[in-house]
């Protein structure tokens, strides 16, 4: 009924539609779908959607990441990967033959070392890129520091020229010892000059 009300009141010849008509009537102009897509509620936490990747912390991979990369570089570890290729090959070239599990040209051994490689590279490179984020960051703050160093020093400098400035007005001490110095000579040569002319009177 109240539908009905309405579309007879926009009916009438003498009845002006209001702004929110308006707006309502162009809105369903443009869409007509008689389901509206439901609001989205900015004050209740939004649903979490269903990841089909597994989830994980960026910066405990990286951590890890870095810690792998610092060991590859170190001489422990080209250490410990000769003593293991060594053995793998004296074992499988020594030992009888049902007792070798990678025989010669070593198939194993060279996928296993292909495979070390092929996660080693991208794992050091993880770590160069969070070094020269670290790094990109840090020349920030310097070049921040450098400038908040360089501007105290320009404002001391301003400061310093003022002072100077303003001490080449002022009164120093040895200024005023010889304004006094003079003073008393003044006064000492006009209390000699008027005995002279009195001696010359008599």
């Amino acid at each position: 009924m109240a539908g009905n009300d309405r579309g007879r009141e926009t009916d009438r010849p003498g009845h002006r539609p209001d702004r929110a008509e308006r707006v309502r009537a162009q809105s369903e102009a443009v869409h007509p779908h008689p389901h509206p897509r439901p609001r989205v509620r900015l004050d209740l936490p939004r649903v979490r959607r269903r990841a089909w990747l597994p989830e994980y912390d960026p910066e405990a991979f990286g951590r890890t990441s870095e810690r792998i990369a610092r060991f590859l570089g170190t001489g422990r570890f080209i250490v410990w990967m000769t003593v293991v290729i060594v053995l793998w090959v004296v074992w499988n070239t020594t030992v009888p033959g049902h007792l070798r599990f990678d025989n010669y040209p070593f198939i194993f051994l060279t996928l296993m070392l292909s495979l070390q490689a092929s996660y080693a590279a991208p794992l050091i490179l993880l770590a160069q890129n969070r070094q020269d984020d670290r790094d990109r960051v840090n020349l920030e703050q310097d070049r921040k520091q450098n400038e908040r160093s360089i501007a105290d020093t320009e404002y001391l400098t301003r400061e310093i020229a003022s002072l100077r400035m303003g001490l080449g007005e002022v009164a120093t001490r040895d200024w005023i010892r010889s304004e006094f110095q003079e003073l008393v000579k003044e006064l000492e040569q006009r209390r000699i000059f008027p005995a002279e002319s009195e001696e010359r009177d008599r």
